[in-house]
């Protein structure tokens, strides 16, 4: 009877077993699905999945309750995405607002959301209890299209807003000068001003948290080879000029695009804080203002590279850290990394969020995902 009984049990046990792996692998998991290589991040540090086949995500917001928001171009949509009962993983996938004309940017100003559009800034009551977005109000029209559509919008210490419009090409006299530049308006939309220019491509905003000083990623022109010149993080300030189109940085030194101009002056041009390798794509940036990170990386800036596609060695698909300290120069290191595997991607890291609970958020385009980062020592 025994005998007879053994075959039994061990067939329901292995279907018991099949069953919990058939769930498991249903389940939003750590950052290592089937086929993909690991992310690695550095000792106590974890990277899971909080959400995933969320389309083609973009840049993110945390709502007044903490929820994450994020924009879906493609789709002209803005989705959120809760996390109920704090479990580290998104519960649902909310539509907050469709029918946008290419979403990018997204911030919160006294409860209202701000969205930066491709050709405007809207801003709508939202409702943190139904996730919704309403009522638009144009602040805004902005130069539409060209071959940089990204519109960032964030919000300074002084309350006023601000908004970064790329160029219309790679290397061109614009005759917007709105293009290839920061604007600042008034929270309500009015009083435009030029804050800053000569930024080829600057996609991502964000303030320092003690100084106040707005800092900026930037995507440098293409075909002049593969490292030059760079790419580029830095501090932007009233006025400043950054030298796009006539003039570029290498190796810390102003010259001339001789490729565009012969006869530039670029005495005046404010050179980049941080330079990086070039076609490196760097797009979001936050900095570390949670406290569930070590001390040490408090106050640092993490930047999102979205990843080369004219280099001939493929480079960016990471995330770096750069160590902003005063009286020092930044140093910048490599903290999440594994989405290149020698000349091949699978993801496309573009933007970075301190979330409510001290975790940082990173989205990814290339691969459908939202990724939480953690510290367990």
């Amino acid at each position: 009877m025994v005998q007879a009984v053994a075959p039994v049990i061990a067939s329901r046990r292995a279907s018991a077993l099949l069953a919990l792996g058939l769930l498991a692998a249903a389940l939003p998991g750590a950052a290592e699905a089937q086929g993909e290589p690991k992310l690695k991040v550095p000792p106590g540090f974890a990277i899971d999945v909080f959400a995933d086949k969320v389309g083609s995500v973009r840049f993110m917001a945390i709502d007044p309750a903490g929820t994450l928001l994020v924009s879906e171009p493609s789709a002209g949509r803005v989705l959120a995405l809760p996390d109920k009962n704090g479990r580290g993983k998104a519960d649902s996938v909310q539509t907050v607002v469709t029918g946008l004309d290419q979403p990018h940017g997204l911030a919160f100003h006294e409860g209202a959301l701000y969205v930066a559009e491709t050709s405007r800034v809207q801003r709508f009551a939202y409702d943190p209890a139904t996730m919704k977005a309403t009522q638009p109000t144009l602040l805004t029209r902005l130069p539409a299209g060209g071959g940089h559509w990204t519109r960032t919008v964030v919000f300074g210490p002084d309350g006023l807003m601000y908004v970064s419009v790329g160029s219309s090409c790679n290397v061109c006299r614009e005759s917007d000068k709105r293009r290839a530049a920061v604007l600042r308006f008034n929270a309500d939309g009015s009083g435009e001003q030029l804050f800053a220019s000569g930024l080829r491509n600057a996609v991502g905003l964000a303030f320092h948290p003690t100084s106040g000083v707005l800092w900026a990623t930037v995507n440098e022109r293409d075909w002049r080879g593969d490292d030059v010149p760079p790419d580029y993080v830095t501090e932007i300030r009233e006025g400043t000029v950054h030298g796009w189109p006539d003039c570029m940085t290498v190796r810390g030194r102003v010259i001339t695009d001789t490729s565009f101009t012969k006869s530039a002056t670029c005495d005046k041009v404010t050179p980049p804080t941080v330079e990086i390798q070039a076609h490196s794509a760097p797009i979001g940036l936050a900095f570390y203002t949670g406290t569930q990170f070590p001390e040490e990386y408090r106050g640092s800036l993490f930047v999102a590279y979205r990843g080369s596609w004219n280099r001939s060695l493929p480079t960016g698909y990471k995330i770096v850290r750069i160590r902003v300290r005063d009286g020092q120069p930044p140093a910048v290191e490599d903290f999440a990394t594994g989405w290149l595997e020698g000349t091949s991607s699978w993801g496309r890291p573009v933007d970075l969020v301190v979330g409510r609970d001290g975790a940082l958020y990173l989205s990814d385009q290339g691969a459908g995902r939202i990724y939480r980062i953690t510290y367990r020592p």
